[in-house]
C-alpha cells in the first residue's frame, strides 16, 4: 500500500465534543487532511512539544521517550493504518541495533511520541481517500473559546484586560502549576499581540 506523509497543520478545540481537541494532519504537498478527535491530555503533551515549552517535571510520553533512549530504542516513523467505524489505529515503527518493530498505539499517543522523537507520521491513501477532506486554502482553524475569552489562574477576567507583561507572568505560573491548557491560550493571545 501506498505511504502518504503528513503534517501537523492544526490542533483546535473541539467544535463537536465536549473536552476534546481536533488534530488536524494535512498530507506533505497536497490538499487534504485529516481530522482526529483527541483528548485533552494528549492534545497538551502534542502542543506542549510543538511549542517547545519544558514541563516542571516529565510527562508521561517525555517519561517513555526517556526510558527508550536509555536502552537505544528509537521511533522512527507513526503509521495511522487503520480506520474502523471512525477509530484511527496506530503503530510506532521502533528500532534499535538495525532490528525494527512495530508497537499498538492510539493514534493520540503515537503522535505524542512522533513529535518527541521528531519522526515522521504516514497514513495509507485508502485511510486518507475515505476519512481526509480538502483543504480550503483561505480557511484558518478557530478555536472553540476565542483568545479574547481566556480565563487567568488568578480571576475570571478575559485576558485582553491583562497586559502582555502580566500575560507572561500568569504564563510561566500556569507553567509552574502543570496548566499546559491555559498555557497554551496564554501563549497564543501572547503571540496573537505580538503579531499585531
Amino acid at each position: 500500500m501506498e505511504k502518504v506523509k503528513l503534517e501537523i497543520v492544526g490542533l483546535s478545540y473541539s467544535q463537536t465534543q465536549s473536552g476534546a481537541y481536533a488534530l488536524v494532519l494535512a498530507e506533505t504537498g497536497g490538499k487534504r487532511s485529516l481530522p482526529i478527535i483527541i483528548g485533552g491530555f494528549e492534545a497538551q503533551a502534542i502542543a506542549i512539544e510543538l511549542e517547545k515549552m519544558t514541563p516542571t517535571r516529565p510527562l508521561t510520553h517525555d517519561l517513555f521517550k526517556s526510558f527508550a533512549q536509555s536502552f537505544q530504542i528509537e521511533v522512527v516513523e507513526v503509521i495511522i493504518y487503520n480506520l474502523v467505524e471512525g477509530v484511527f489505529y496506530a503503530k510506532l515503527i521502533c528500532s534499535k541495533d538495525e532490528k525494527f518493530s512495530e508497537i499498538d498505539a492510539r493514534t493520540s499517543d503515537a503522535i505524542a511520541l512522533g513529535v518527541r522523537f521528531k519522526c515522521p507520521i504516514y497514513t495509507y491513501e485508502n485511510i486518507l481517500a475515505s476519512a481526509g477532506i480538502l483543504l480550503d486554502e483561505n480557511a484558518e482553524l478557530q478555536q472553540e473559546t476565542p483568545s479574547s475569552e481566556v480565563s487567568t489562574t488568578t480571576s475570571e477576567k478575559p485576558a485582553t484586560t491583562y497586559n502582555v507583561e502580566e500575560l507572561e507572568q500568569q504564563l510561566l505560573d500556569a507553567i509552574e502549576n502543570e496548566d499546559y491548557e491555559l498555557a497554551s491560550r496564554l501563549r497564543d493571545e501572547i503571540n496573537k499581540r505580538s503579531e499585531s
